[in-house]
């Protein structure tokens, strides 16, 4: 379900990318078929009367070019089928970075994770030397200390910590099945949190840099410029870009940056599900080409499924489903769940001795206690606050989904977290049902002083030509 969402943004990137190699970027003006008679295309002067319902070009070019959006989620309409094609285009390119395991991914991740750097050093000079560019700074670094007290702030904090590290989402897990044994996966963590922490830090500067430029151009405060979700990088951001010299070439290295990252995300998606099903089903996926046959039905069914999101009235299903079932909510019950998996019952003194065994010494001992604590209750918190703090979803603070929708949403991301204790009763069920086969297992289990934790006595890692682990137990 993940997959669906998160290419559309990569297919709305693609589409704005194309349309940047024209004389004049679509949405610098109200000269287009799509456009209405209310817009407010004013530059550097504060006189201007505009109208109450004003809209500006570019969030026209967003709405009625690019989505064409319908007037509710009811009213599904066409197929966008422009969109339609720059979907498929985002699920190729994905797939021929996948399809021959973690090593083609390694090598593709070298240019898509260190490219967009490039492009944000370049965005950045560019932002700093716009007039009014530090107007938008400072209103980037001062705080709100009154947003403290809403529930959602708390919520999209966590979640964004979530997200951003790929915590309880299977991808750490999956891909760290890679390393070396050995590997120094504490040094690693740090090293994480520091380059991931400070590249969104140092991105802030680059954006609201324009966003100040706008500000300055249009004589407005710069609240009222800024937006969030899509629409800072498909309006905002497009119509200060408009606002610059040559702004085909800022265009386009702003777009190819947010292709990158987008894609850079979904290759670790669906190498953390693929490595996944083939270690679950080895026998299965590692012959011939199956696991790039596989591949292929993933992607083909996914692509399929996201048409439903290039419709006209799509918006209001990415949106419905990303506010329940991708939501903060979810992963913060995940992170619980695998907070009392790790530090209580699999034990986290076990877990340092592993740790120890691997990385030859203990890491800080404070990380104990939060594992064991301050995790799970912190997320359990804002999960309950926020829970208390309910209110209904609305598409553009304006728009309220019909019931159906609500118990959709509700339905798909209840689905979704009821795995994992369904999960867990399926396989308690399963032992409970085969007791010969656990009185087996006791006699010949081996404590653990006489099994040696280091796996590279037991096992042979080989790497085979299609980039897949094989393990050759020694007996």
């Amino acid at each position: 379900m993940y997959f669906l969402f998160e290419f559309l943004p990569i297919a709305w990137a693609f589409f704005y990318l194309f349309s940047s190699f024209s004389a004049e970027v679509p949405w610098a003006s109200c000269r287009n078929p799509w456009n209405t008679g209310n817009n407010s295309n004013m530059g550097n002067n504060t006189n201007w009367t505009v109208p109450v319902n004003a809209t500006s070009p570019a969030t026209e070019f967003w709405e009625r070019r690019v989505l064409s959006i319908s007037t509710g989620i009811e009213q599904i309409g066409r197929l966008r089928w422009e969109l339609a094609l720059c979907l498929l285009l985002a699920w190729i390119l994905c797939y021929f970075c996948v399809w021959k395991g973690v090593k083609s991914t390694g090598k593709v991740v070298y240019f898509t994770a260190t490219f967009p750097y490039l492009m944000l050093i370049v965005l950045l000079a560019r932002g700093l030397t716009l007039p009014g560019a530090i107007d938008g700074i400072k209103f980037y670094l001062y705080p709100d200390p009154a947003r403290l007290v809403d529930p959602q702030v708390w919520m999209d904090a966590g979640a964004q910590v979530l997200f951003s590290f790929g915590i309880c989402q299977g991808s750490l897990t999956a891909l760290g099945s890679y390393n070396h044994y050995n590997n120094d996966c504490y040094k690693d963590t740090f090293v994480l949190c520091l380059v991931n922490g400070g590249s969104s830090f140092v991105a802030g500067f680059a954006i609201f840099s324009v966003l100040g430029f706008m500000s300055y151009e249009q004589g407005l405060p710069i609240s009222e410029v800024a937006a969030s979700g899509p629409g800072l990088a498909f309006i905002a951001y497009p119509r200060a870009v408009a606002m610059m010299p040559l702004p085909q070439l800022w265009s386009i290295c702003f777009f190819v940056m947010v292709i990158l990252l987008g894609a850079d995300t979904q290759f670790v998606s669906l190498e953390c599900l693929m490595t996944s099903v083939t270690d679950m089903f080895p026998t299965v996926f590692r012959r011939g080409y199956r696991r790039e046959l596989l591949l292929l039905c993933l992607c083909s069914v996914c692509f399929f499924l996201g048409l439903l999101l290039v419709t006209e009235g799509g918006l209001y299903f990415l949106q419905l489903f990303d506010h329940y079932v991708c939501s903060g909510n979810n992963l913060l019950l995940l992170s619980v769940c695998q907070s009392i998996a790790i530090g209580w019952i699999y034990g986290v003194d076990r877990l340092y001795d592993n740790i120890e065994d691997m990385i030859g010494y203990r890491p800080w001992p404070v990380i104990k206690y939060c594992w064991l604590y301050v995790t799970p209750t912190v997320c359990l918190g804002t999960f309950i606050f926020s829970l208390v703090q309910y209110k209904p979803l609305k598409f553009n603070k304006t728009y309220l989904y019909p019931d159906w929708a609500y118990a959709l949403g509700w339905f798909l991301g209840l689905a979704c977290v009821a795995l994992v204790p369904l999960w867990m009763i399926w396989k308690s069920l399963k032992q409970l049902c085969r007791p010969e086969t656990n009185k087996a297992l006791n006699q010949k289990q081996q404590t653990p002083e006489q099994c040696p934790l280091n796996p590279d006595s037991i096992l042979n890692l080989e790497y085979k030509g299609s980039g897949v682990v094989e393990l050759e137990m020694h007996t």
